[in-house]
């Protein structure tokens, strides 16, 4: 029950990440929030089918996602959390 829950959960954020994330590319801004809206909708599949996979996806993400707000900001906390805070929990 939890499992599903949590893959709802990851396809809306997923969802909605990749929609507002597109918009700002047509902006012109980054591409990083279609890709992390694709990497939640990637984790939620591979939860609802019960893979374990998804672990590890979501471990690769949490890589990417540190590099990507490193090579934005530095290493500055206060411009390090938001960007990092929300995928962490």
């Amino acid at each position: 029950m939890a499992v599903t829950v949590t893959a709802v959960f990851l396809t809306l954020i997923g969802l909605a990440l990749f929609g507002f994330g597109s918009q700002l590319v047509m902006l012109g801004g980054s591409f990083y929030y279609v890709l992390s809206g694709l990497a939640f909708l990637l984790t939620a599949v591979l939860l609802f089918k019960r893979n374990r996979a998804a672990l590890h996806v979501y471990a690769v993400f949490i890589v990417a996602t540190l590099a990507w707000a490193v090579w934005e900001v530095g290493f500055d906390w206060w411009q390090l959390g938001p960007r990092g805070g929300f995928i962490i929990v």
